[in-house]
């Protein structure tokens, strides 16, 4: 009994690898179509945005103790509108979120190399540097070709980071799969013996 207890329970923890897969999948597809990704990126964005919104205007009246009700409703309502106008104005959002992305990678960029001089000393700070580099070039890259890469920056980064992701999960999935199956070889050939 304890022999099939122990086979259901390790089967039921053995890692999926279909949803890195599917991330795989859709970070090729959003790729392929760069275009198509940043307006469904933009587009969902404005909907979370809108629905947050939403739930924070509820929660301002229903809530009480930290904050103002005045003060959540002025965030809630700057949410909504927020929100509206990523639906209803979808190619300047795009080029709005570009920008602002772009500014990301310049200020990450620049933390990171303020780091690396901070901590030189320490024998890994030599990465820091490496991606407070990486990440300034990219918003140079992305400055540089701003406001017409708009149209496809959104997408080629979500892409990236679904196709990276993915491809993580994926290999860690396996590795997890494979300790597993050595395991309970050895387990089951150690609860044969005995």
């Amino acid at each position: 009994m304890n022999i099939e207890s122990n086979t259901f329970q390790s089967s039921r923890l053995r890692p999926s690898i279909f949803w890195p897969v599917v991330m795989i999948v859709v970070g090729v597809l959003a790729l392929w179509l760069p275009i198509a990704s940043s307006f469904g990126v933009t587009r969902l964005l404005g909907w979370l945005m809108l629905i947050d919104g939403v739930f924070q205007l509820i929660h301002a009246f229903r809530s009480e103790g930290v904050g103002h009700v005045m003060w959540k409703v002025l965030v809630a309502v700057v949410f909504i509108i927020a929100g509206i106008y990523l639906l209803t104005h979808t190619f300047v959002g795009m080029a709005v979120l570009t920008l602002a992305l772009a500014i990301f990678f310049l200020v990450e960029g620049l933390v990171d190399v303020f780091s690396y001089f901070a901590t030189r000393t320490a024998g890994a700070s030599f990465w820091i540097l490496v991606n407070g580099i990486v990440s300034i070039i990219l918003a140079a890259m992305i400055w540089r070709h701003w406001p017409t890469g708009s149209m496809w920056v959104l997408g080629v980064l979500v892409g990236i980071g679904l196709l990276m992701t993915g491809t993580s999960r994926l290999m860690m999935a396996l590795a997890v799969r494979t300790y597993m199956k050595q395991s309970d070889r050895e387990t089951g050939g150690d609860l044969r013996a005995a």
